[in-house]
């Protein structure tokens, strides 16, 4: 699985110097010799897209009902229940007073799935959904929290979830990034508490470069500086880079620099998506059924519900990793409010992402992931009446979603007490979600690893993980 420094500087200069191919196939041969050997395990899935609900939603206004709350409003939180949980600076010294929700919960589908009234449209997706709501973390706070479920630590400089299945199991569209990165421009639960995102979350860490993820942009071209400047037409374009290219290989073939050879590889994965990226962004092809199905945000740039029609466009095409971000989730006070508008920018996007991949057959081998960075608190914060609370940072136990890819449909897993406060049964820990999305997708997370620092490093870390067996078909 796993080639050492040494074996990797040798493979790519052997190929690089007997290779009698064009520089831009050289240069990508130079970065595979790793990817061949990742797969262990019968794959399920080729594709994941990731629904990345940045700021953490509400786990007890949207997934985990818990109609028994009704009896406990503004009744201080047991102590058995806190026991002795560590909170932020916003609740410190506060007295925590439980706050039931305000929305309705209806079971949805044949297995009676419990969902927010919030999310209708998905309610009707219940039967291919598997309701995890036994997820744990260990950050309370937001940047090691998102950080961690994207790399799998807590620190920055580790790889991200994409990066490392590019790593591993290489492209499929050599025309496409392997893992492509789209984030919501604007949500309509409104500005309060946004945080921003930082590119470590999609970035490559301490693999090579190429691996990282390509973030596309909401206006202009899609990627930076796709398009020729002015008085450059595409054979001047293949010159420039033939000389470039002819200059960097001489140099690789010196020093023995991997980030050279990415160098050649991109450059060259540039001049292809020239042509291949936009023919993925025009919408113009899509049915008047297809775009109503989205919802009317998807006529917008930038939109939730356009990443998500723009995300089918890569299954369809060859990505293997698609990350779409949507912040706006982080609700320490007027909640129903806010809570009603981010609920209106995924609702119906996410189930049209569903229910258009499993038309066109490709739903079997796309896993899609639908979490937070970490759950909210069953204690309210800023005004405290029935249809107006906030909530804090939680991350002894959230909710999330997965579908597709080899996940069974129409289920819960994972229980948790009656405040939904802490997991009592079958809990899920971040690496456990990674071990289980590689697994998926033919890899044994304790295979896939890459030599840095003096340590095999793997997404999954140091500490046990395992594969959610009970979830798959």
């Amino acid at each position: 699985m796993r080639l050492s420094a040494l074996d990797q500087l040798l493979s790519r200069r052997q190929i690089l110097q007997s290779s009698k191919m064009g520089l831009g196939a050289a240069a990508l041969g130079a970065l595979l010799p790793q990817n061949a050997r990742a797969q262990t395990v019968v794959p399920k899935a080729k594709h994941v897209i990731f629904l990345f609900m940045a700021g953490a939603p509400s786990q007890v206004d949207l997934f985990d009902y818990k109609p028994e709350l009704e009896k406990q409003f503004k009744q201080p939180l047991p102590e058995s229940i806190s026991n002795g949980q560590r909170v932020t600076a916003m609740t410190r010294g506060k007295e925590q007073l439980v706050v039931p929700t305000m929305f309705k919960f209806n079971q949805a589908g044949e297995s009676g799935i419990w969902v927010s009234e919030l999310l209708p449209h998905l309610a009707k997706q219940a039967d291919r959904l598997c309701m995890i709501k036994s997820f744990h973390t260990n950050a309370i706070n937001h940047d090691p929290a998102k950080t961690y479920l994207c790399t799998g630590s807590e620190l920055p400089g580790k790889a991200s979830m994409g990066a490392w299945l590019s790593y591993g199991l290489g492209a499929i569209n050599r025309d496409l990034p392997d893992f492509i990165v789209l984030n919501s421009a604007f949500w309509t639960g409104g500005t309060r508490n946004v945080q921003g995102l930082y590119s470590r979350l999609w970035g490559s860490g301490f693999l090579p470069s190429k691996h990282q993820g390509v973030k596309f942009q909401t206006n202009g071209d899609p990627v930076l500086f796709l398009s020729n400047p002015d008085g450059v037409d595409a054979n001047v374009r293949r010159r420039m880079l033939d000389i470039t290219g002819s200059l960097n290989q001489k140099h690789l073939q010196e020093i023995g620099d991997s980030e050279i050879a990415t160098t050649i590889a991109q450059q060259e994965m540039a001049f292809r998506m020239q042509s291949s990226v936009p023919e993925l962004t025009d919408l113009s092809g899509e049915s008047e059924k297809v775009m109503e199905q989205y919802g009317p945000e998807v006529h917008k740039n930038g939109s939730f519900a356009r990443n998500c029609l723009l995300a089918r466009r890569m299954i369809e095409r060859g990505v293997r990793f698609i990350q779409l971000f949507h912040r706006g989730w982080d609700h320490h006070s007027i909640l129903p409010t806010q809570l009603r508008g981010q609920a209106y920018d995924v609702d119906q996007p996410s189930a049209a992402l569903i229910e258009d991949l499993a038309a066109r057959g490709l739903l079997d081998d796309t896993l899609i992931v639908f979490a937070g960075e970490f759950g909210r608190t069953v204690y309210g914060q800023g005004k405290l009446a029935r249809d107006d609370y906030g909530r804090d940072h939680h991350p002894r136990c959230f909710s999330g979603w997965l579908a597709g890819g080899g996940i069974r449909g129409g289920m819960s897993y994972g229980v948790t007490d009656d405040f939904s406060y802490n997991v009592v049964d079958q809990p899920v820990a971040i690496r456990d979600l990674h071990a289980t999305l590689l697994h998926q997708l033919g890899v044994d997370h304790n295979e896939l690893s890459f030599p840095f620092q003096g340590l095999d490093q793997r997404l999954t870390g140091v500490e046990p993980a395992k594969v959610i067996r009970e979830i798959l078909t």
